[in-house]
């Protein structure tokens, strides 16, 4: 009785340390996202390099997303000179914490009440050809899948230039290699997808940039 005692208790701290652990993911992060606050934490921000547009709002994407682009720009998949730099100083777990970061910086709770858009007819005869809210589920803010993102909300020029990404085969500065989005975005015209981009922008949203406090 003794040792079975002995083992549940053993058990009992063991989950207890986990779950520390866990919590201390996006504690780690916050640490870890110095390199992500020059741009990420600039309300209005705008790349300029390969191409100008605003920076994704990532405050609120889910955070296996989060670690999931940071991997593609890793790996090469997700071509962009300074996203592949940061990206390849990186862990595995520091993506995962930067995630974890990230994904608690939800904006105002206003996706849930707040209601969509209706959006124009043609562009939802687009959205139905894109089939978009099978993958990024209900007014394009929830994702079938953790590691899929948010759309909604998103900044209207970011959406354009990532859309047109996946149509880019070729080039070593730009371009995104996933399959079913290439097969989603190559059938548009360049003046569909920013259709298409202008609306999803308009939906009510999670995502927002929290300005860090040196920036402010």
């Amino acid at each position: 009785m003794k040792n079975v005692l002995s083992a549940l208790i053993s058990l009992a701290a063991a989950a207890g340390f986990v779950t520390a652990a866990q919590a201390q993911d996006a504690q780690a992060g916050a640490k870890k996202a110095a390199m992500c606050i020059g741009c990420h934490g600039i309300p209005g921000y705008q790349a300029s390099f390969p191409e100008i547009h605003k920076v994704p709002m990532i405050s609120g994407q889910g955070a296996k997303y989060i670690a999931s682009a940071l991997t593609a720009y890793k790996k090469g998949e997700r071509k962009h000179p300074s996203m592949k730099a940061i990206a390849a100083s990186l862990t595995e777990q520091d993506m995962a914490d930067l995630g974890a970061f990230y994904s608690t910086q939800a904006g105002p709770a206003t996706a849930e009440s707040a209601p969509a858009p209706t959006p124009p007819a043609t562009v939802a005869e687009l959205l139905k050809k894109g089939n978009c809210a099978s993958c990024h589920g209900e007014n394009l803010n929830k994702p079938i899948d953790p590691s899929y993102p948010k759309l909604a909300g998103q900044h209207a020029d970011y959406l354009f230039v990532a859309l047109k990404a996946y149509q880019t085969e070729g080039n070593p500065q730009v371009g995104r290699g996933n399959a079913i989005m290439a097969g989603m975005a190559k059938p548009f015209s360049h003046a569909e997808l920013k259709q298409m981009a202008s609306y999803i922008a308009s939906l009510p949203t999670d995502l927002k940039t929290v300005p860090e406090s040196r920036f402010r």
